[in-house]
């Protein structure tokens, strides 16, 4: 076990569960349906920081990726000339989808034709890859393109019959991708590794991290399959019945952070997992660490804009979401109108909630005394509502709080969600806070 973690199953039992529904950072409240265009338009011309896009790629192909491209190439037009020339896109992410490599040239040349994209993202793109799409080709396509960065998913067996354990006995496609990354000089290579699923058994997951561990990826990202990362959220259904005991996920869980840690991994938070030398390991260290809907990064803060389908965006304090269905993305855009439908405008008090999260979450440890100098009164009375619930928490060792900082203790760093979900409770009264956190 890593020494800054300290293995806990009574703390686990008791927090876990609001610890892992909030993996996803940062949190999305309540979103309100009809949001206009105008709000995001207005954001963007109001905006300072500079840009992350996230483009969101559905699995299709021939004409109907045709369409798509047309569509996404509309909204690329309508968002850019509201982009002022002094807010430089410093990174593209491509989430995963499938699309020939003339097809990715022709969006990727849109980008930079319509958008102010700064030298270094050019070097600093990443991209997300499905083995079942990508072979050593691929591969070479999106480096030539820019991508720097890639994320490999290395999923199970999907729908195996019921009561059969499935085995993951053949890494070789998962290698190929790997070794094709590193001969093409990609900067990272990151695996996302799901556990849970009740056709697991702790004896194959071993197989798994053992086959995974052997690869040396950069980076390793470990996800209970009941609450994954964004990108798997629009493909996965499933039941309860269909995850595995509490017992069988702990197990998993704790062998995964000892396993990775005797291969010379460090924790950073949220799953995430980086060899030693990785440079987001060194910002974990140094204090530069970032946090944003993508990920940890080693890049500085930038508000985020989606496009496609589904697509989300955080520009300062306005979060919205495109439709999430494909037919109705596709129908707003040729109809020459943007597909933005959900939204919400943060508070003062949810801002406050996201800059206490991020923090703990990159740092692990908040600053008080400086976050009451940028919120005054607003942070006092905050802290107050949440301080039953804290106080209790850092009785169970998971925190240390004084007026001057809250700080994540060794047995609180795989437990730093459930603070944060304290975090967001903020604008409750005491006694509810007591009733919904005094007792698990």
């Amino acid at each position: 076990m890593p020494a800054d973690i300290q293995w806990s199953r009574q703390l686990l039992k008791r927090y876990g569960h609001a610890a892992a529904a909030h993996n996803d950072y940062p949190p999305v409240g309540p979103l309100q349906q009809g949001f206009a265009a105008l709000d995001l338009l207005r954001a963007l011309r109001n905006g300072s920081r500079p840009l992350h896009l996230a483009v969101s790629l559905p699995l299709m192909r021939g004409a109907l990726s045709d369409r798509y491209l047309a569509c996404l190439g509309r909204e690329i037009e309508l968002l850019s000339c509201h982009i002022g020339a002094d807010q430089p896109v410093q990174r593209i992410h491509l989430s995963r989808g499938a699309m020939n490599t003339g097809q990715l040239h022709s969006l990727l040349t849109q980008v930079r034709q319509r958008f102010s994209v700064h030298a270094l993202a050019f070097g600093d793109d990443s991209v997300e890859v499905d083995p079942a799409q990508a072979d050593w080709t691929s591969m070479g396509a999106l480096r030539e393109l820019g991508f720097n960065h890639v994320s490999i998913g290395v999923m199970d067996a999907y729908s195996p019959a019921a009561g059969v354990v499935v085995d993951f006995r053949d890494p070789r496609k998962t290698r190929w991708l790997i070794e094709a990354a590193r001969t093409l000089q990609f900067a990272s290579v990151n695996i996302d590794l799901g556990y849970g699923r009740t056709w697991q058994s702790l004896t194959s997951f071993r197989r798994k991290l053992a086959a995974i561990i052997e690869l040396q990826p950069d980076r390793i990202l470990l996800f209970d399959y009941a609450y994954p990362p964004q990108r798997y959220r629009s493909r996965q259904r499933c039941s309860t019945c269909e995850f595995a005991t509490a017992p069988d996920k702990q197990a998993m869980y704790q062998h995964a952070l000892e396993q990775l840690d005797v291969a010379g991994y460090c924790y950073i938070g949220l799953g995430q997992f980086a060899l030693k030398d990785d440079p987001l390991a060194a910002a974990r260290e140094n204090g530069s660490l970032q946090l944003n809907a993508l990920g940890y990064s080693c890049q500085p803060s930038a508000d985020l804009l989606g496009l496609g389908v589904g697509g989300i965006s955080q520009i300062g304090t306005l979060q919205l979401h495109s439709r999430r269905d494909l037919a109705s993305y596709q129908s707003q855009l040729e109809s020459g109108q943007l597909a933005v439908f959900y939204g919400r405008n943060c508070t003062a008090q949810e801002q406050l909630q996201s800059t206490l999260s991020a923090a703990l979450l990159r740092d692990g440890q908040a600053d008080l005394q400086a976050i009451e100098a940028s919120f005054g009164a607003l942070a006092r009375n905050y802290l107050s509502a949440c301080q039953p619930a804290l106080e209790q928490m850092a009785a169970d060792g998971l925190l240390k709080l004084t007026p001057q900082a809250l700080r994540i203790l060794p047995a609180g760093r795989l437990l730093v969600g459930a603070v944060c979900k304290v975090l967001e409770q903020g604008r409750t009264e005491p006694v509810a806070m007591r009733r919904r956190f005094g007792a698990f």
